[in-house]
């Protein structure tokens, strides 16, 4: 354990980022998703922009594996794979574009990414009930692209998607396990890519990542308990603006 600890040479705020980090991956892919939200700009200001999505899509993988196990019955395949190709030219995009701009630029994008995406939940909750999205074919084109691109650059996607999942009137398990199925293979098509295009995982990331299986099984566990019996409303409400907070500490 004192050889891991030596190899992995982090810091007191990259431990603490991490270990916050692999408990709301846990809970986000069994519970409250937005929950993962307030990660993002935390690891971004830990170890940098690129260097930190490289820190968080293993430990995304390991929490996508609970959560398609847990919600195994509840997918809706065609909503998988309808959007799937558009978002993939949107990791192709990102990828493109992540790799030719500067650490700090490539921070300024992840905080910029957060809050749209912050503010697309913000504009969901005002409206409740009243909120219409388009049911158009270029509509879930968009969403499919700019998934993609989000998720390349900031593993901040989650929102775009819901707004699709929102289009088709899915329910909670349904919701669940359609979500888990989809992001399971977006992330999935982005481990190749950021190993040998941007270089952002290897051994120190993925060892992080097993030494933080604990902690990610954890935050699983209790996602499962909370998303049965909790009323997240206000809940949701402390995540966005926890999440606000931190995406603009990045822009400042």
């Amino acid at each position: 354990m004192n050889f891991i600890m030596q190899m992995l040479d982090l810091s007191w705020f990259q431990w603490t980022a991490v270990i916050i980090t692999a408990f709301l991956v846990g809970f986000s892919k069994t519970g409250i998703g937005g929950m993962v939200m307030i990660a993002i700009p935390l690891l971004a200001s830990a170890f940098g922009g690129k260097d930190s999505t490289g820190v968080l899509l293993p430990m995304l993988l390991v929490g996508d594996l609970f959560a398609i196990w847990y919600y195994r019955r509840s997918v809706q395949w065609k909503n998988v794979f309808s959007p799937l190709p558009w978002a993939l030219a949107g990791l192709a995009l990102g990828v493109v574009i992540g790799n030719y701009i500067s650490d700090k630029t490539f921070v300024l994008l992840i905080g910029i990414i957060v809050l749209l995406c912050t503010g697309i939940l913000v504009y969901t909750e005002v409206k409740g009930k009243n909120f219409k999205v388009p049911n158009d074919a270029w509509f879930y084109i968009l969403v499919g692209i700019l998934s993609g691109f989000a998720s390349m650059i900031g593993n901040a996607a989650g929102p775009i998607f819901s707004i699709y999942l929102l289009a088709l009137g899915f329910q909670k398990n349904n919701y669940m396990g359609t979500n888990a199925w989809f992001f399971f293979l977006i992330n999935l098509s982005k481990l190749p890519l950021q190993i040998f295009v941007w270089h952002n995982i290897g051994l120190k990331t993925l060892t992080t990542t097993l030494v933080m299986l604990p902690v990610i099984t954890i935050g699983a566990v209790l996602g499962f308990f909370v998303l049965k019996k909790i009323n997240d409303k206000y809940f949701r409400y402390i995540v966005i603006g926890m999440t606000a907070i931190s995406a603009l500490r990045l822009l400042l």
